[in-house]
Parts: C-alpha cells; sequence; structure tokens
C-alpha cells in the first residue's frame, strides 16, 4: 500500500497537501502539549493518592480500634450507632484541566456533635465517633483525588492515541504526498522545458537566418 494519497498532481493539489500538513503538525503540537500538562496534573495527584491512602487506613484502623474497645466495655453499640444521622451534605463541582472535567466533592462543613446521650457510652466510643468522622473526610477526598487520576489516565490515553497517528500516519502521508506530487510537478517542467528545445531547435532549422 503506498503512503502517499492518491490525488492528481498539480499545484492546487500541491497547495491543499502543504495546507493539511501544516494543520496536522499545528495539531500534533497541540495533542502533545495538552498530553504533557496531563501528565504533570495526574503526577501530582497520585502523589496526593499514596498520601491519602496511608492517612484513610490509619484513621479507619484507629476508629475501629476504638469501636471494638467501646463493643467490649459497652455492649454492641448498635442502638447507639443508629441515632448517628445519614450524610446528606455531600456536593460535587467540576474543574475543567484541557477539556477534562475534574471531579471535586465537598462535604458539609459542620461542628462534630456527639448524636447520642452520654448515659450508656464512654470516652472509646467517642472517639470512635470522631475517628470515623475524620474518615468520612478523608473518604470523600480520596474519592475525588482517585476519581480524577482515572479520568486524566483515559484522557492522556486518548490524546496519546490521536498524537500517535498524526505522528505516525497522518503527517508521513502528507509529507510523503507532497513530494511525490512536487516531483512529479518537476518531471513534468522538465518534459516541457525539452519539448520547448526541441520545437526551439526544429523552428532554426526550417528558418535560416
Amino acid at each position: 500500500m503506498p503512503n502517499e494519497l492518491n490525488v492528481t498532481p498539480t499545484k492546487g493539489s500541491l497547495i491543499a497537501i502543504q495546507k493539511s500538513l501544516e494543520l496536522s503538525t499545528l495539531g500534533f503540537d497541540l495533542l502533545d502539549r495538552k498530553r504533557n500538562i496531563l501528565i504533570r496534573e495526574m503526577m501530582l495527584l497520585i502523589d496526593q493518592v499514596k498520601s491519602l491512602r496511608g492517612e484513610i487506613s490509619q484513621t479507619y484502623r484507629s476508629a475501629y480500634e476504638a469501636l471494638q474497645e467501646a463493643n467490649v466495655t459497652l455492649g454492641i453499640v448498635q442502638e447507639t450507632a443508629m441515632a448517628v444521622p445519614i450524610e446528606d451534605g455531600v456536593t460535587i463541582t467540576y474543574r475543567s484541566v484541557m477539556g477534562v472535567e475534574i471531579p471535586n466533592v465537598r462535604l458539609a462543613e459542620s461542628e462534630i456533635r456527639m448524636c447520642y446521650g452520654f448515659d450508656h457510652t464512654n470516652s472509646r466510643l467517642d472517639y470512635a465517633y470522631v475517628c470515623f468522622q475524620k474518615a468520612k473526610r478523608v473518604t470523600a477526598l480520596l474519592a475525588e483525588v482517585e476519581n480524577s487520576v482515572y479520568r486524566l489516565a483515559n484522557a492522556i490515553r486518548k490524546t496519546q492515541r490521536r498524537a500517535n497517528a498524526l505522528e505516525n500516519i497522518v503527517i508521513p502521508r502528507y509529507r510523503e504526498t507532497a513530494r511525490f506530487i512536487t516531483d512529479a510537478l518537476e518531471e513534468k517542467d522538465r518534459e516541457e522545458f525539452s519539448r520547448l528545445k526541441v520545437i526551439k531547435a526544429a523552428e532554426e532549422i526550417s528558418w535560416p537566418p
């Protein structure tokens, strides 16, 4: 399969191909710049993911240890746990990074207040409650960052595929086609020049001075 496009070698075709080549090269430069920006953004978030995963593991470990101690000292605290309200203050907005929608997860800011009576509870249950409140916020932040990394990674893959197609297929094909047309036009000019020389020589022979 030839690399060049199937076009008629004319000056008009050459101008059109050169314009397409220019646009394709510009498109590749823009995609390459977009890819680099997305990669930088993702690498910053990956560092956050590592930090948040460590933090959330420690927070849940502390919360469950405190809850286990509360269960040992108070008995099963299921009824007390039912007094804790369901979280409904989650809001999700988005920001755009080079056309990629990145989520921004936020929990409504509120003071930590114990939602149960103190008659049949102790400090270990209070500590477990505080730890789970912290874990809830860290979980929301981790969900935001991990989802952002996922979206950025997908966008980077798509951008990479498009950039590769331009760099390895489209641009070389336009260059090869431009070279083919240029060579054909130059050959045509040489043939025309040779033809004119033959005609001129024939005229000189037919009409001597």
